[in-house]
């Protein structure tokens, strides 16, 4: 893969009303991107502040209201991000849902609604970032969720595991078929990362504090590493920049060293 000159200009980030979308979309801002931001209608007034705090930081942002798991609407999303804001440098698919539960707990129904979410709503993003960077024909960085459990499993998460595995192998796959058009595919792969995702009502029953749920899923003390969505962050600005030409078909471990290697 060639070195190209790629200045990233616009970025867009799914799942971007709170969380680790929020903070992604807050630290492409800081970096200078203009930034489209996604998420469903019931996010729709904490988008909006999103875009609000994207432009206190001079910069344009766009907001769009789609489901990622379903076609017509990510086509349609990324037609007005680059209506609105001119084109589409980085994709950053972060959205998806938990799954909870044994999986001879789970219904078809569920699985099927995780794997439309995390899995084809992934993959959605994919395919239409990339025909738009194809056209434009200046490179490009797509970026997706997988996360720690989307590398060793999880008990009462398989659902939500199957997910996550299957995107480092989107990732892996896709960031082959794009060398040839400078464009970059990679993941990161959070640990217990403080958000609305990782708390929990019986988080008080496991040693109350935020993510002891989820710690005695993933079987690891209490005290183990735990940080905020800004590390997540701080992996996909370097990862849009023009410097990380060189990285591709990756899944970056943001766990603070939890799983070992």
């Amino acid at each position: 893969m060639a070195s190209v000159s790629f200045v990233p200009r616009v970025a867009l980030i799914t799942g971007a009303a709170k969380g680790i979308g929020r903070a992604i979309a807050l630290r492409l801002a800081d970096e200078g991107l203009d930034v489209g931001v996604n998420d469903v209608a019931s996010n729709a007034e904490r988008l909006s502040e999103v875009v609000e705090e994207i432009q206190a930081r001079g910069r344009q942002a766009s907001s769009v209201i789609a489901d990622v798991s379903e076609e017509s609407q990510v086509k349609d999303m990324i037609e007005a991000v680059v209506e609105k804001l001119g084109r589409l440098d980085a994709m950053i698919a972060n959205a998806g849902i938990p799954s909870k539960g044994s999986l001879i707990e789970t219904s078809v129904e569920h699985w099927d609604n995780v794997m439309k979410v995390n899995g084809r709503g992934t993959m959605l993003c994919y395919k239409y970032a990339a025909m738009q960077m194809i056209k434009q024909g200046n490179g490009g960085r797509i970026i997706g969720a997988s996360s720690m459990i989307g590398i060793r499993g999880a008990q009462r998460l398989a659902p939500y595991c199957a997910s996550k595995f299957a995107i480092r192998g989107l990732t892996q796959s896709l960031a082959l078929e794009l060398m040839e058009h400078n464009i970059t595919v990679n993941a990161y792969a959070p640990g217990l990362i403080l958000t609305d995702m990782t708390a929990n009502p019986l988080d008080a029953a496991f040693g109350g504090a935020h993510g002891a749920t989820l710690k005695a899923l993933l079987n690891v003390p209490l005290d183990s590493p735990e940080a905020g969505p800004d590390v997540v962050a701080s992996i996909v600005a370097y990862l849009v920049k023009p410097e990380a030409y060189f990285v591709t078909g990756q899944t970056l471990s943001v766990d603070g060293g939890l799983l070992p290697r």
